[in-house]
C-alpha cells in the first residue's frame, strides 16, 4: 500500500539547517494501522505530511496504491521514467489521503454540515450528490444529531469526528492521523481510537498514526515506527515492541506506558515497599504468550523455597496475547534464588535484577 524509500526533508532557519526526515524506509501493509512514534522534534509529523505533499522530500521515493512519487532537490517526479509532476497530479495525490491534526482545523463559522461538504464541493458532485455523502459520513462518525450545529457548539471529541468525517469525505483509501487525539481528554481519546479502530475494520481503511504516547500506539496499530533524530531506530510487531524492546528511546516509551513505571522514582527514593535484606534481590518479570498463563510464581515458591512478595503487578491482553509484569522482592538462599530465577528464563520470562540486598 504505502512504499518509503530513503526519504529525506531538511529545512533552512535563518543559518542553521535541521535535518527533520534522514534516509527514511518503511513499508506499511493495505488495511493496517501502522504507528508511528517520537518525542518532540523526532521527525514523524514531518514524514506524514510529506505522504500527501504537504511537505515536500528533498530526495527518495514514495509509493502509495502503485503509484511512484520520486524526490530529487525538492522537485517531483512520476513513475518509474521519472516525469515532472504538476499541481494537478499533486492534487488529486492530496485527495486520495484523507488527514486528520491534532487541532482539528475546523472552519468556525461554517456548520458541522457545511465542514464535511467543504471538500466536495469542488469535485464536480451535484448538490443532492453532495448532501447524500455528508448525511452518509455523519453517520458513520455518529453525529448525525449535529448536522446543524457549529464547532464552538462540540466538545473535542466531537470535533474530531467531524474532521475525520471531512478527510473521508473523497472516500480515500488511506488516513493520515498527526497527533489527532493529543489534544483530547482520555474519554474522548478512547472514543476515537474505537472509531478508527471501527473505521479500520469497516472500511478497509490504512491508518497511519502518528503520536507520542505509547499507549495510543498499543491501544490500536498492529505495528509501529520508533523515529530519533530524524530516524527509524526500530520497527515491528506492536507486541514484540512491547515485550523485547531494543533501542533505549523505545524502552522509555514503553515504560510511559505501564502502571509499573513509578518503581524507577521508588528506587529513587529509596522506598520502604522496595526495600531488599542481605541475600534479597528486587526484579522485575515480564511474562509473555503462554508462559504468562503459568502458575509460575507458586510453582517456584514450592519447588525452590523462595519466598515471592510482590510490590507492583499488571497483566493484560495485547492483539488477543498475553503480557504480565511485576516487580517482586525474592527472597531465600542464593542458590534457591538461582535456581528459581534460570527455572523462570527457561520457560521464556524475562528476568530483570533492579536491585539486591
Amino acid at each position: 500500500m504505502i512504499e518509503i524509500r530513503h526519504l529525506s526533508k531538511s529545512f533552512t532557519l535563518k543559518d542553521s539547517r535541521v535535518d527533520a526526515v534522514r534516509d527514511v524506509s518503511l513499508s506499511i501493509e493495505e488495511g493496517e494501522i501502522f504507528g508511528v512514534i517520537g518525542n518532540s522534534g523526532a521527525g514523524k509529523s514531518t514524514l506524514v505530511r510529506c505522504l500527501n505533499l504537504l511537505e515536500t522530500p528533498d530526495e527518495g521515493e514514495i509509493v502509495i496504491e502503485g503509484r511512484m512519487l520520486s524526490f530529487r532537490d525538492g522537485s517531483v517526479f512520476s513513475g518509474e521514467d521519472k516525469k515532472p509532476t504538476g499541481e494537478k497530479e499533486k492534487a488529486a495525490l492530496r485527495r486520495s489521503v484523507g488527514m486528520i491534526f491534532q487541532h482539528f482545523n475546523l472552519l468556525d463559522r461554517s456548520t458541522v454540515y457545511d465542514n464535511i461538504a467543504y471538500p466536495l464541493r469542488y469535485t464536480g458532485l451535484k448538490k443532492e450528490e453532495i448532501d447524500a455523502r455528508v448525511r452518509e459520513l455523519l453517520e458513520l462518525v455518529s453525529l448525525t444529531d449535529k448536522i446543524d450545529a457549529y464547532p464552538s457548539q462540540l466538545s473535542g471529541g466531537q470535533k474530531q469526528r467531524v474532521a475525520i468525517a471531512r478527510a473521508l469525505a473523497n472516500r480515500p483509501k488511506i488516513l493520515l492521523s498527526d497527533e489527532a487525539t493529543s489534544a483530547l481528554d482520555p474519554d474522548a481519546t478512547e472514543s476515537i481510537l474505537r472509531l478508527l479502530r471501527d473505521l479500520n475494520r469497516r472500511l478497509g481503511l490504512t491508518v497511519v498514526l502518528i503520536t507520542h504516547e505509547m499507549a495510543v500506539i498499543k491501544a490500536v496499530a498492529q505495528r509501529v515506527a520508533v523515529m530519533e533524530n530524524g530516524k527509524v531506530v526500530e520497527t515491528g510487531d506492536v507486541y514484540d515492541i512491547f515485550t523485547v524492546p531494543q533501542e533505549d528511546i523505545t524502552k522509555r516509551f514503553i515504560a510511559s506506558a505501564s502502571p509499573l513505571s513509578k518503581i524507577d522514582k521508588l528506587i529513587a527514593e529509596n522506598s520502604p515497599t522496595v526495600h531488599t535484606g542481605p541475600g534479597e534481590l528486587l526484579v522485575r518479570l515480564s511474562f509473555r504468550g503462554k508462559c504468562a498463563g503459568e502458575a509460575a510464581i507458586s510453582k517456584i515458591s514450592r519447588d525452590e523455597g523462595v519466598a515471592v512478595n510482590l510490590v507492583l503487578a499488571n497483566m493484560e491482553e495485547l492483539q488477543g496475547r498475553s503480557l504480565g509484569e511485576l516487580i517482586a522482592v525474592v527472597s531465600g538462599g542464593e542458590k534457591n534464588i538461582e535456581n528459581a530465577l534460570n527455572y523462570l528464563k527457561e520457560i521464556n520470562v524475562k528476568v530483570e535484577v533492579l536491585r539486591r540486598g
